[in-house]
């Protein structure tokens, strides 16, 4: 297994695809991979095969991301807000401001984990209690984790750290360890890394012994062989549950991988393999769109998505993944010149400052509303 520690904390200078393109790419990949999978969710590759062929483009009328994108766009917004400063009162409080207290859309709040996070939050009960709900173990975590490896680029571990806070409210066990494996892949992408280097930054901020793991190494032992292989190694037959994360997550990375990051190859096979399709393949697009950047999303793929539509949560409707992925790269990069500034700091004062676990120092005080050194402007919801 490749270690975390050799990925660089960020794009080179001068690297070709840039922090605002990886970020770009990331989230509109994830958008496009959501419209792209949401008529497959739930079908068997023979049912896909049946009414379609093999899917190659938008099959729907009028494409467009559902809970996927409108939870990554709610993610994405509070972490803009708060950097690496998120706590699980600021995760618990938004939820609190932008659902759980709004009426709702069409689709009630989505999948299962969140209708049972927002049940409990209704009535009274805090993280991490909010969390202990029967379907805490679903992919509604890893769905919404790119945006943090997004701002963690380079950071497998940070973003990881970030994924698991915001989970809290909503998720446990498993449902955490998806989110994480999304987060810290991203995180690693965004630098630039190779794509086994990728799923091995995954597979490091999960425990060896999780469901989680193993689906993921049953995952990348299939990759060569394509997408059946893949299929077969990790879904768990007769089922019925389809956004199992430990399931949904492998599928997203076995896809990934088979493609060897490729962004087309990659969001098809895993729009193509069925089961939890929306979500599968957006994973799989935030992956190959923040390794590749925006550019090598098919151009009539990416100018079908527009800002979201609400359909799922209202607060987010007129938000686009463009935008967020903007205040996001803004973010990460000036959160990277404050810990670059404290750490030169630390080393004039003789080590003065406190470590953050990356092998930076970054100075005490109470956090702002932002990482330390930003002034990000207020989020309109």
């Amino acid at each position: 297994m490749a270690s975390t520690a050799c990925i660089p904390p960020a794009p080179a200078p001068g690297d070709a695809v840039g922090l605002r393109e990886r970020a770009r790419g990331a989230l509109l990949g994830l958008a496009v991979g959501d419209a792209l999978g949401a008529p497959a969710e739930n079908m068997k590759p023979s049912e896909i095969r049946a009414r379609w062929g093999r899917i190659t483009g938008y099959v729907a009328a009028e494409p467009a991301g559902t809970d996927d994108t409108e939870y990554a766009i709610f993610s994405g917004l509070l972490l803009a807000r708060y950097g690496s400063a998120l706590t699980a009162a600021h995760v618990e409080a938004a939820w609190h401001e932008w659902i759980a207290d709004r009426e709702e859309g069409p689709f009630r709040g989505a999948g299962f984990s969140e209708r049972g996070t927002l049940e409990n939050l209704r009535r009274g009960l805090a993280a991490p209690i909010s969390a202990q709900h029967r379907h805490a173990w679903s992919d509604g975590l890893a769905m919404r984790a790119a945006p943090h490896g997004v701002f963690a680029a380079g950071r497998p571990a940070e973003a990881a750290r970030l994924v698991a806070i915001d989970g809290s409210v909503s998720h446990d066990g498993e449902g955490i360890h998806g989110g994480q494996a999304v987060a810290a892949g991203v995180a690693a992408a965004m630098a630039g890394a190779p794509t086994d280097a990728v799923v091995a930054s995954a597979l490091a901020v999960v425990p060896e012994d999780s469901w989680t793991a193993r689906c993921l190494r049953r995952a990348m032992t299939a990759a060569h062989l394509g997408e059946r292989a893949v299929r077969s190694a990790v879904v768990i037959g007769g089922y019925p549950w389809t956004d199992l994360a430990p399931e949904a997550v492998a599928l997203a990375f076995g896809a990934y991988a088979a493609a060897d990051g490729d962004f087309t190859e990659a969001v098809l096979t895993a729009v193509n393999m069925g089961r939890d399709a929306d979500t599968t393949a957006a994973v799989a697009g935030a992956l190959a769109g923040a390794a590749r950047g925006a550019a090598a999303i098919p151009a009539e793929w990416a100018s079908a998505i527009g800002p979201a539509r609400g359909s799922c949560l209202p607060s987010m409707a007129g938000h686009h993944v463009l935008d967020v992925a903007d205040l996001l790269a803004r973010a990460a990069q000036e959160a990277r010149t404050a810990r670059s500034r404290a750490s030169a700091g630390a080393r004039a004062a003789g080590g003065d400052g406190v470590p953050d676990g990356h092998g930076h120092a970054v100075p005490t005080g109470p956090p702002g509303d932002g990482p330390v050194g930003t002034a990000l402007p207020p989020i309109p919801i």
